[in-house]
């Protein structure tokens, strides 16, 4: 808090704080996630396509073929007691490395996050699904997120449900993107407390989450004056 008997003065002052205190922020952010900001006429486009490679070339990934998905579709990954244990620290420190990239990285969201359910006893499986998500990020480093400047105001929300995806507890995963028109500003991906009776059952626990977040998106909105009719 400031004041000054010098409008011009103080008008000065406060655009030399916001200055700094911007650099700052992007600066914190640029070191911590590896966030690369690149502004055009057209809008402004963020990508951690540095730490990707830096994350592929970490873990000795940087040559082999690219995975064109992060996640095999056919198979469902579990507990597995029987498997083969692997370096608990290794596993973790991977799960560590890829958390941050999902910054940027809405694509490979859930499959981290069931990856991640197994770090207290990992077994070769685990290994070699966590490993496939890193060779799909050696194939896609340069994705990340593009801001348009010609986009208006208008909440969008999509939500999907994984009916039965945890193959040790029979539970669900809630899924959810939300944009502002075309731009995407933010995603869930979290397994639903309950179990699902049904399919149908599964996918109304998802859209419930993801309406009370663009519910929450508009309360926010109306707080800086920005209202929003059907979304």
């Amino acid at each position: 808090v400031f004041g000054s008997t010098n409008d011009t003065l103080a008008k000065s002052f406060a655009d030399e704080m916001k200055y700094i205190f911007e650099i700052s922020m992007v600066g914190e952010l640029t070191y911590f996630l590896g966030l690369q900001v690149k502004q055009t006429d057209k809008g402004i486009y963020i990508n951690q396509a540095k730490y990707a490679r830096n994350l592929v070339k970490r873990f000795g990934l940087e040559n082999t073929v690219h995975a064109r998905t992060p996640m095999v579709t056919n198979t469902k990954s579990g507990i597995n007691p029987s498997g083969q244990p692997v370096d608990i620290t290794l596993y973790r420190s991977i799960i560590g490395c890829l958390l941050y990239l999902t910054a940027s990285r809405l694509d490979i969201s859930f499959s981290i996050g069931v990856c991640a359910r197994f770090q207290a006893n990992p077994k070769m499986s685990h290994l070699t699904a966590i490993k496939r998500i890193i060779k799909y990020v050696s194939g896609t480093s340069d994705f990340g997120l593009f801001y348009s400047k010609e986009s208006n105001v208008s909440l969008v929300g999509y939500s999907d449900a994984d009916s039965v995806g945890n193959a040790d507890d029979r539970k669900s995963t809630t899924g959810g993107c939300f944009y502002v028109r075309t731009i995407l500003v933010a995603w869930m991906c979290k397994k639903q407390n309950s179990i699902s009776l049904s399919i149908a059952e599964a996918e109304y626990i998802a859209a419930g989450s993801c309406c009370l977040q663009l519910l929450w998106m508009k309360k926010l909105l109306d707080g800086y004056g920005i209202s929003q009719d059907t979304m």
